[in-house]
């Protein structure tokens, strides 16, 4: 016997009741063996759809059925349980989705499986870690626990008419700038670099000059106001940006006088709406130590006088700022994990990234069962 993943959903009707009615169904087919289900998780229509809210669980079964005649049978209970098939993520009865089937890979004029868009979904996530966190998804190669915490509890879409805008994340010294040289390299998309070199006021604001902070912070953000302007960037188009726009408060409010940052904060929030947002964030992990020991090494004169505790207050605003991140989905990856001379490791983040952007056609193809 297989085991395989159903997601169940409904927002019409009592839902509840919907959903037991179906498990029901399954139980009383005679391939099929309902092992056991999630507490059910009530969630906002996606796409902020106006529709009523979905109640939402995962179910595990044991078949012998073939993917095909499950397929069937998933359709077949739907159908007599009033479910209307109308336009892509229009409110239903009940809706039956198979998420895994075993750890095939099904690709098929009318299924795909593993589901294409389940690792952008808490409530299906949620659901799956309830039942068995440990399980790989069987494409991206990750745990369902790591897949889950990748979302903080939100739902994600894809969107084609975004720019598809990667950004990394972390501390001075991290490893930002070098990672986005490999990964854009790796996926043939533009590299968007922090201006932090061209900055004429930096060296002075590192020296000690307060009184150029203020300039210094501007010319940030002006710089990647430019840079990142949605007028600028295509949509549809692959971007890798070694910086996060949001980070930009993290630093004035650790360089500027209260004076200074009042004015700051005004010109920032109206430049916000101007630049794109990302659509996934890759936020790297060391110690502010290991950090500031990478920062001597490579001896960029003005950035000599860094102290630990201004790393350490960094990070504590980094992990702030992340921690309740509810824009897009964050992969969190630690630099001691990261060993630049071997390809494997960069492929692999390669590889999961597509799966986060909406210009990589196995994953932006129309799903050929019933969408989620």
């Amino acid at each position: 016997m297989i085991t395989a993943y159903i997601g169940l959903g409904s927002n019409l009707g009592n839902r509840q009741d919907n959903i037991n009615s179906a498990l029901r169904m399954l139980a009383e087919v005679a391939d099929i063996e309902v092992a056991c289900v999630s507490e059910p998780i009530e969630t906002n229509p996606l796409a902020q759809a106006e529709q009523p809210m979905y109640l939402n669980a995962v179910a595990e079964l044991r078949t012998t059925l073939s993917p095909d005649d499950l397929l069937k049978t998933l359709v077949s209970i739907e159908t007599s349980l009033g479910r209307k098939r109308l336009e892509k993520w229009s409110s239903r009865t009940i809706d039956l989705d198979i998420l895994l089937y075993g750890s095939e890979v099904i690709d098929s004029p009318h299924l795909t499986v593993p589901h294409p868009q389940m690792h952008l979904r808490s409530f299906v996530l949620e659901g799956l870690v309830a039942l068995n966190g440990d399980l790989l998804h069987p494409v991206i190669k990750e745990s369902f626990n790591e897949l889950s915490r990748r979302l903080n509890g939100c739902d994600f879409v894809l969107n084609h008419n975004l720019p598809q805008l990667v950004s990394i994340a972390g501390i001075i010294g991290v490893g930002k700038t070098t990672l986005a040289k490999k990964l854009s390299t790796r996926l043939g998309c533009q590299m968007l670099p922090e201006p932090y070199d061209t900055n004429p006021f930096l060296p002075d604001v590192y020296a000690g000059k307060q009184e150029l902070a203020l300039d210094s912070q501007l010319y940030f953000l002006t710089a990647r106001v430019e840079q990142l302007n949605n007028s600028v960037l295509e949509k549809g188009q692959t971007y890798i940006s070694d910086y996060l726009f949001d980070k930009e408060p993290i630093y004035s409010r650790q360089t500027l006088t209260p004076e200074q940052l009042t004015l700051y904060n005004k010109i920032y929030q109206s430049s916000n709406s101007k630049v794109a947002s990302a659509v996934l964030v890759i936020y790297l992990l060391d110690s502010p130590q290991n950090c500031l020991e990478r920062i001597h090494k490579r001896n960029l004169s003005y950035e000599q006088k860094i102290e630990l505790q201004y790393l350490e207050n960094l990070e504590a605003e980094y992990n702030q700022l992340l921690k309740h991140w509810e824009i897009c989905p964050v992969i969190r990856i630690k630099t001691s994990e990261l060993d630049y001379t071997k390809n494997d490791i960069i492929d692999h983040l390669s590889e999961q990234i597509k799966y986060y952007i909406a210009d990589n056609s196995a994953i932006t193809n129309a799903a050929k069962q019933t969408t989620i």
